[in-house]
């Protein structure tokens, strides 16, 4: 139990100029949003009904957002401006099924992109949207001792955790296998509107 756990736990952390280089290097897609430093701190502003977040998702996520919501009841909408991944991919799980419990919407800003984790977080949404020129970027994930999605069984309990959450957000496992194929973990697949559409990523 403690090696699944530690193995979901974190998505590839890249250096900066791994991050820059590798946005535009693994997809054949015209979107290229401009990077942030991987060391960005999560930053939420809200702004009437919606909160904007910008960064890495970290370990204090699922607190974050439950302190904003408290703080902003009024808050609909989580806009998703910059987001190049996560830390902490329990967290970004949790966060994701705390917005779905609250009911909130998420949508990727026009020029915007969420990376890695940021899309796990992106499917929380009970309706997700896309701004025109967003990019949604994937690739397989490695956790903090070197473990690769690809190098474990197809029946390794890791990859059910990550099955049954994508199950859970009303997204085809057939997601998660692409996903993990589509890049290693140290660079990335920027998606086509249509497979955006083919894997049921937006509602509308």
């Amino acid at each position: 139990m403690n090696d699944i756990k530690l193995s979901i736990n974190r998505w590839v952390t890249l250096s900066p100029v791994l991050f820059a280089l590798f946005l535009v290097a693994c997809s054949s897609q015209e979107v290229k949003p401009k990077p942030v430093p991987i060391e960005s701190k999560l930053t939420i502003y809200v702004k009437n009904n919606m909160a904007f977040l910008s960064g890495v998702l970290e370990a204090d996520l699922p607190q974050r957002l439950t302190e904003m919501v408290r703080q902003h009841p009024n808050v609909t909408d989580i806009m998703l401006v910059d987001v190049p991944g996560t830390d902490d991919q329990q967290a970004t799980m949790e966060g994701a099924r705390l917005i779905r419990r609250l009911g909130l919407n998420t949508h990727i800003v026009p020029t915007g992109y969420v990376l890695s984790g940021g899309v796990d977080l992106f499917l929380g949404g009970v309706e997700r949207t896309i701004g025109a020129g967003a990019g949604v970027g994937v690739h397989a994930w490695s956790d903090n001792i070197g473990t690769q999605a690809n190098s474990l069984n197809k029946v390794n309990p890791v990859h059910a955790t990550y099955v049954n959450f994508y199950l859970e957000m009303g997204v085809s496992e057939r997601f998660y296998w692409f996903s993990i194929q589509a890049a290693p973990a140290n660079r990335i697949y920027f998606l086509s509107s249509e497979e955006i559409y083919d894997y049921q990523l937006v509602t509308e």
